[in-house]
């Protein structure tokens, strides 16, 4: 697929996206127009699978109607067969283009009622993986695609027009499932959930890292990598970072991740089927990592995450005799929590694992606890590869600078720290800041090379750091002083005086004119 018929594909998605919108907010919509496009996957994948079970017997998985018992046998060991290798089933009546035929064609001119033929068949995806492997992957993956609400239209005639309408623009486009080779739904997915992002406002920050920002983050964990064991993302909203990882590297053998948002945490679960990662691959779980982790007996070789920026936590103080905080001496401050997910993520990095973390310019330099985790992670334990600052206005929701962290268990170069200040290397589009290719590659390329370049990047020694009192403030180690253009006052002078001069002559021609004119001069 070329790169005109992908953004083809993009805009033909968001053009159906938006006819949902109706009085809802793009957070609101996008919970159905994501739920649709999924179970259009789903029922797709399902109907390409069971064809190819049936191929030897020369049967269409979407004929298989009747309820005799021989019919009826082979859709139940279709079943079976689905259930361990998609992990989910549906029937043929329950594709997504047999409904969307049923809710677009008419009896006396009637339309077809069939909201409730969705929500049984959304029921049923669910129940279908009852008692097995897969059961957690898909339990109440649909609940936020409430086809009764009234933002979708006030009777349920009008409701029911506007999903089958829906529905039909989805049928007409090819997802190219058959070419397994093509990601076309999953990066189409992708630029729709970032469109969503954009119109969330503060929201945004939910679910979404921007794209160029986590290009950087899993260029810089896939360092050295052609395989990841594992990776793992503690705040891992949609799952599009996790995703990204992937991108970087040959293979990824299991996607870890939390996510304490109900909603987003159904948007990461679907994300993950419709980029094609079997059931058995992910492990996503719902809660508050702070509080309630639920992965503590692993460690991974991979570990990105861009959280809420200076969030609240409890900062109980049960909390130090938890294993990722006791070594410090301190907790985090209860009102930022940003060097809790710190500790939290170098509890789980595996020993040759390298770690990058998007965090707000102020845990490179407060003070107090903040100081004193900084110190033990430099001094006392040596983890802290890289500090990376970033161009402001780069996130939805939020003006502020960010930086990344880069933290490593065995570091390549345990002699230094290195400094990159991307913070001026940018585009500004429209009110948003954005990275170029070019800006990315500088960066993954100053960090991979650990080359200095004047104004850019440094290594600064441990001891440089630990004399600057473990403050990791950028400008301290990048000295990005601009001189001003020396300015000759006695030129200047000569040229004011040549300006007054030119005035004089000037006033003597225009009291001349006004004299022949017999007018009064204006000065």
């Amino acid at each position: 697929m070329s790169e005109d018929q992908k953004k083809q594909l993009e805009q033909q998605l968001w053009n159906i996206a938006n006819t949902l919108r109706g009085k809802m907010n793009a957070d609101e919509f996008r919970d159905y127009i994501l739920g649709f496009i999924f179970y259009k996957y789903l029922a797709e994948k399902m109907e390409i699978f069971a064809n190819e079970i049936l191929k030897q017997d020369n049967i269409k998985f979407r004929k298989l109607t009747g309820s005799d018992e021989t019919t009826l046998e082979i859709i139940e060991a279709v079943k079976e067969e689905a259930l361990e290798k998609l992990g989910y089933f549906l029937k043929p009546e329950e594709l997504f283009s047999e409904v969307a035929k049923r809710g677009n064609s008419d009896v006396d001119g009637v339309s077809n009622f069939i909201l409730e033929d969705i929500q049984k068949i959304l029921n049923n995806i669910q129940l279908s993986t009852m008692g097995t492997d897969s059961e957690e992957d898909f339990d109440h993956l649909f609940e936020d695609m409430d086809l009764n609400s009234t933002k979708l239209g006030k009777t349920p005639e009008a409701r029911n027009e506007i999903i089958a309408k829906v529905l039909a623009h989805l049928d007409n486009i090819d997802f190219k499932l058959e070419h397994t080779e093509l990601d076309v739904l999953g990066d189409a997915y992708e630029y729709l959930i970032g469109q969503f992002a954009s119109g969330a406002g503060k929201k945004a920050g939910e679910f979404y890292t921007p794209q160029e920002v986590s290009i950087v983050l899993a260029k810089i964990v896939a360092t050295g990598k052609e395989k990841l064991k594992s990776v793992y993302d503690p705040t891992c909203g949609s799952g599009s970072l996790l995703l990204r990882v992937a991108k970087e590297v040959k293979e990824v053998s299991n996607f870890y991740g939390q996510e304490m948002n109900r909603t987003t945490y159904n948007l990461a679960r679907m994300n993950m089927i419709l980029h094609g990662v079997h059931y058995r691959k992910f492990d996503i779980k719902q809660e508050n990592t702070l509080e309630h982790p639920q992965h503590l007996d692993k460690q991974f070789e991979a570990i990105v995450a861009n959280p809420p920026f200076s969030a609240q936590w409890s900062a109980n103080p049960l909390f130090t005799t938890d294993d990722r905080f006791s070594q410090y001496g301190k907790l985090a401050p209860a009102s930022k929590a940003d060097f809790a997910f710190v500790q939290h993520m170098i509890h789980h990095l595996a020993e040759n694992g390298t770690m990058a973390i998007v965090l707000p310019h102020g845990v490179l330099f407060r003070g107090g606890a903040e100081q004193h985790i900084r110190k033990y992670l430099i001094e006392n334990r040596n983890y802290l590869d890289a500090v990376i600052g970033l161009p402001a206005n780069i996130f939805y929701g939020t003006s502020i600078p960010t930086c990344i962290l880069v933290f490593k268990k065995c570091k390549e170069h345990p002699e230094d720290i290195l400094f990159i200040d991307a913070s001026q290397h940018f585009d500004k589009v429209k009110t948003q800041n954005t990275m170029r290719e070019e800006h990315i590659n500088k960066i993954i390329s100053t960090y991979r090379n650990r080359t200095e370049e004047e104004k850019y990047s440094k290594r600064a020694t441990l001891q440089e750091v630990a004399n600057n009192d473990y403050n990791l403030n950028i400008p301290r180690y990048i000295d990005t002083f601009e001189t001003e253009e020396s300015i000759d006052i006695n030129a200047i002078a000569k040229e004011i005086k040549a300006l007054d001069t030119n005035i004089e002559a000037i006033d003597k021609t225009i009291a001349d004119f006004c004299k022949q004119l017999k007018i009064s001069t204006p000065f």
